[in-house]
């Protein structure tokens, strides 16, 4: 078969196919009288054997190798091409990462482009001071879109720079509370708490409905965030959450804090007073356990939480008794 034919059933062309010629990789077996290159069975074989293996990322230098060297193996080769693939897709998803988050700004010049550019770099620059002063620029100067900014302060651990990244992404419009929702389905914790730290700071409904969520997490401290910020919102949902820190020793303070605004609604401050006592009760609470859930009773008006003072001013735990008495006189106090 001649040159021509070739190329045109191989789909390879006649210049490629005199390229693989000079460099040894096809030769075809015959001339014809003429001096055409003819071409037999077993060469437009091997040539379809070298597209096979062009079509994997080899050279064709290594096709040669892998070809006629019969010690050439290819497990070494094949883990290789496996590991410059994903570089190469690492470095292409990167950069069209880039290019989307260009475009979500809307540039309208170049100069635009290239504050963009310089502010995404800063974003993932190795200096905290760096990464602070892009994620405040970011509002003042060229935008930078939401999912860059969800992004970074995602992965951020310095907590300066992590606090003008949450500022900056309650200032940056819509669509937040959607991209850090993601961040809750992450297996890290610490990325799961990043996500509830920064929902805190968005006021809309849909951050409200993720901070909901993340009371089932199962870390303590992500659901003790949500829970706090919960509980200062008015969600009573977050109750037995905060009833399990203060019963836990963690972040108590707090918790009985947003119990407190919790407890000026008069049926969700029975429902805290039940829920206090209930755990006074519990066998299993300790002694620094029922400390603490005592003093929390202190901001629950109604008469569950009194009633429960005055048991508790005669407890046989000495400490108890004595905090739930001098709870008792502030309450009297006028």
């Amino acid at each position: 078969m001649l040159i021509g034919e070739v190329a045109r059933r191989s789909g390879v062309s006649a210049r490629m196919l005199r390229h693989y010629e000079s460099l040894g990789l096809v030769r075809p077996s015959a001339r014809t009288g003429s001096g055409y290159r003819e071409y037999s069975v077993e060469d437009i074989r091997r040539i379809f054997h070298v597209e096979s293996l062009r079509s994997l990322g080899l050279s064709l230098r290594e096709i040669g190798r892998a070809l006629d060297d019969p010690d050439f193996t290819p497990s070494a080769l094949v883990g290789d091409l496996v590991r410059r693939t994903r570089a190469r897709i690492a470095a292409e998803t990167e950069l069209l990462t880039r290019l989307r988050r260009i475009d979500a700004a809307d540039p309208t010049g170049w100069e635009d482009v290239l504050q963009a550019v310089a502010l995404l770099q800063a974003l993932g620059s190795q200096s905290a001071d760096a990464r602070q002063r892009a994620a405040l620029s970011s509002v003042a100067e060229a935008p930078v879109p939401v999912e860059a900014l969800a992004e970074a302060v995602l992965s951020e651990t310095d907590p300066n720079v992590a606090g003008a990244l949450r500022w900056a992404l309650a200032r940056a419009g819509e669509g937040a509370s959607a991209l850090l929702a993601e961040g809750l389905g992450s297996p890290e914790a610490a990325v799961r708490e990043r996500a509830v730290q920064s929902l805190v700071e968005l006021p809309d409904a849909e951050a409200a409905a993720q901070l909901r969520r993340a009371l089932a997490d199962p870390d303590a401290v992500v659901r003790g965030r949500a829970a706090v910020a919960l509980g200062t919102r008015g969600e009573a949902e977050a109750i037995p959450t905060l009833l399990d820190m203060i019963v836990a020793g963690r972040n108590d303070t707090d918790a009985a804090d947003a119990l407190h605004v919790l407890a000026s609604d008069t049926a969700t401050a029975e429902r805290i007073a039940t829920g206090l006592v209930d755990r006074l009760a519990h066998p299993a609470t300790e002694a620094p356990a029922r400390g603490r859930l005592t003093q929390a009773l202190a901001a629950v008006p109604g008469t569950t939480a009194a009633g429960a003072l005055v048991d508790l001013s005669q407890d046989e735990d000495r400490a108890v008794a004595l905090t739930a008495a001098y709870l008792l006189r502030l309450r009297d106090a006028p």
